[in-house]
Parts: structure tokens; C-alpha cells; sequence
């Protein structure tokens, strides 16, 4: 079945270059946490809202799918495949109202990066919508990665675990203080300082924290606990309330060790982060590299949203055909 291309105003650009008069450029006075509005402009607003743009708006643009990357700044790692297909549905009904926020891909002409609208851009795939409306933006990796994290906090799409790493990677960037940082996200500096302390957690904790099998409130006694892992299954294998969770790192703690031994998650270092980071900023993809100093072996994980993104990787690999 043949989907429903959204109905294109006549005035919008329809020029995938990036080079449209719509575009503006970066201003040098421009700083963080000016607001959206001062920084985006009513549509770019629109699309990090996802609201639909002003009827009589000339700022965006129609761009194919297959030229839009995710960015490395997305705080979310995974999406509802369900919610995605019926959000397609709609999308195959009504077509996408709401224009997405991209930014252009620098040395690569032609290409962008997505930066607000995430789950619009996967479900017009899933629709098989060959083009999407969006606003492009001249933005710097910095507000690219506050603009997405103040999105998804808006629509509440984030896990906590989410949440803090992208905490984490502002204050990082920026050298904002905690204090800085609830300002300008709209929260209080306790709840950025509770959610930062949940990275301190272990990675298998963590995991249950985003999959959503344990709570916010049953893992907070568990920071800097030696047992945390162990701990953390107990909880969700016997449903215990965040209160009971508390109680029984308290009793653990006082001498009643619990009987499971789970191998400890070595820390990585500063200078496996930094590798990460670096390929991310080159890629254009979320990377994860494990390395085990004692057997002198590792893994490396690329993230690809798309066939396309594979594609490119192989090509710079020398292994396409």
C-alpha cells in the first residue's frame, strides 16, 4: 500500500542542500540556556516541541529520510517499537505536520543530523515516507545536545538512567554547575544531583533502571554499595517496594550477606571514554567499546538506525561492494 506523502506548502524551500535563505547562521553571542525560542525561532521551536509549524511558516523544508543521521547527542537508546508503528499508522493517514530539527552534516554536503524529533523521522521509515518536513538549523555540538535533552525531557520520553547521562554530558561540555544546569533545564538542582548519582551505579543496574525493571526509589540505596547487582535482582525478583529495598541494603550492610556472586563491571577508563567520544563525533553514531585489560581482549558496538548508516560504515571499511 502506497503511503501518504505530506502535502507540501508552496512556499516551502524545497532545496536539500542546506544552503536554503531559510537557514541562519550561527551568531556569536549566541549561548546556552538563552531559551529555545531566542535560539530556534518559532519553528525551530515547532519541531523541538513537536507541535505542528505556523501555517504560514517558510522555514522548512522537505529532506529524504535517507540523508538525515541520528546525531551523537540523542539521550535515548531505545524507542517502543509499538508506539513507532502507531505513530506510522497516523503518519501513513495524515502525513507529518510536525517538521523534525536537523542541523547540517559538516563535511558532508547534502547530508544532516537530527537533532529534535527522533521518533518522527523513525516512524515516517517505517511508513515509507521518502521525504520529511523539517527546519534546519546552523547549530553548534553543544546546543545540539541541550536541545535534545530538554526535548525529551518536555515529552517525558527518557529513562532516568537517560536522563542523567545527559546531565552528565552537558555539565561535561559546558562546564555548567549543577546549579547552572537546573536553570536552564527547568529542574530543581536535588533532582539533577539525584539522577547523577545513579551513574555511579553498575552497568547491569543501570540496564534494569532503563528497561524500567526497577524503579528510581529501589535503586537509590543501592549507590556506592558493594553489592548492588545481587541486590538489585533480589529486588525485582521479589517485587520489594522501595522502602523494603532500602531495608534490605541496610541489613545486608549490617552483616547478612546475600548468597549470589555476580563478577564485578570494571570501570572504563578515562582513556576508553575518550575513544568513545572521538568516534562518535567522527561517525556520527553512538559507539561502545569494552575492553578487558587482564585477557587483552575487547568488544566494539556501532550503533546503525538505518541501512544507510551501515552502509557507510562498510563503505569506510573498505568492505562494501
Amino acid at each position: 500500500m502506497a503511503s501518504k506523502s505530506p502535502q507540501k506548502p508552496a512556499s516551502a524551500p524545497k532545496s536539500p542542500s542546506g544552503k536554503s535563505s531559510s537557514l541562519k547562521s550561527p551568531s556569536t553571542a549566541r549561548g546556552l540556556g538563552r531559551g529555545l525560542s531566542t535560539l530556534l525561532g518559532d519553528s525551530g521551536i515547532a519541531a523541538t516541541a513537536g507541535q505542528a509549524a505556523p501555517p504560514d511558516s517558510r522555514e522548512f523544508q522537505y529532506i529524504p529520510v535517507e540523508w538525515i543521521n541520528v546525531g551523537a547527542w540523542q539521550p535515548r537508546r531505545q524507542f517502543d517499537r509499538e508506539q513507532l508503528e502507531e505513530l506510522a499508522s497516523s503518519i501513513r493517514e495524515k502525513g507529518i505536520v510536525q517538521p523534525v530539527l536537523l542541523r547540517p552534516t559538516p563535511d558532508q554536503p547534502g547530508r544532516f543530523q537530527l537533532v529534535a524529533g527522533e521518533r518522527r523521522w523513525r516512524a515516517a521509515q517505517i511508513a515509507r515516507l521518502h521525504e520529511i518536513p523539517a527546519v534546519v538549523r546552523e547549530l553548534t555540538e553543544a546546543e545540539c545536545y541541550e536541545i535534545a535533552l530538554i526535548e525529551n525531557i518536555q515529552r517525558q520520553d527518557l529513562s532516568v538512567i537517560d536522563e542523567a547521562q545527559g546531565y552528565a554530558k552537558l555539565l561535561e561540555i559546558n562546564s555548567y554547575t549543577q546549579d547552572q544546569l537546573a536553570k536552564i533545564i527547568g529542574k530543581s538542582r536535588s533532582h539533577i544531583a539525584n539522577l547523577l548519582r545513579l551513574l555511579g551505579l553498575p552497568v547491569t543496574v543501570q540496564g534494569l533502571l532503563r528497561d524500567g525493571h526497577l524503579t528510581m526509589g529501589q535503586a537509590r540505596p543501592l549507590v556506592g554499595h558493594p553489592q548492588a547487582e545481587i541486590l538489585a535482582q533480589k529486588i525485582v525478583a521479589k517485587g520489594l517496594s522501595a522502602r523494603q529495598a532500602e531495608a534490605l541494603t541496610k541489613t545486608v550492610i549490617s552483616g547478612a550477606a546475600p548468597t549470589a556472586k555476580m563478577p564485578a563491571q570494571a570501570e572504563k577508563s578515562a582513556d576508553i571514554k575518550a575513544l568513545e567520544q572521538r568516534a562518535a563525533r567522527e561517525l556520527g553514531l553512538a559507539m561502545s567499546i569494552d575492553w578487558n585489560m587482564q585477557a587483552e581482549t575487547g568488544k566494539l558496538q556501532i550503533e546503525c538506525q538505518s541501512l544507510e548508516q551501515m552502509t557507510d560504515i562498510l563503505e569506510k571499511l573498505g568492505l562494501s561492494h
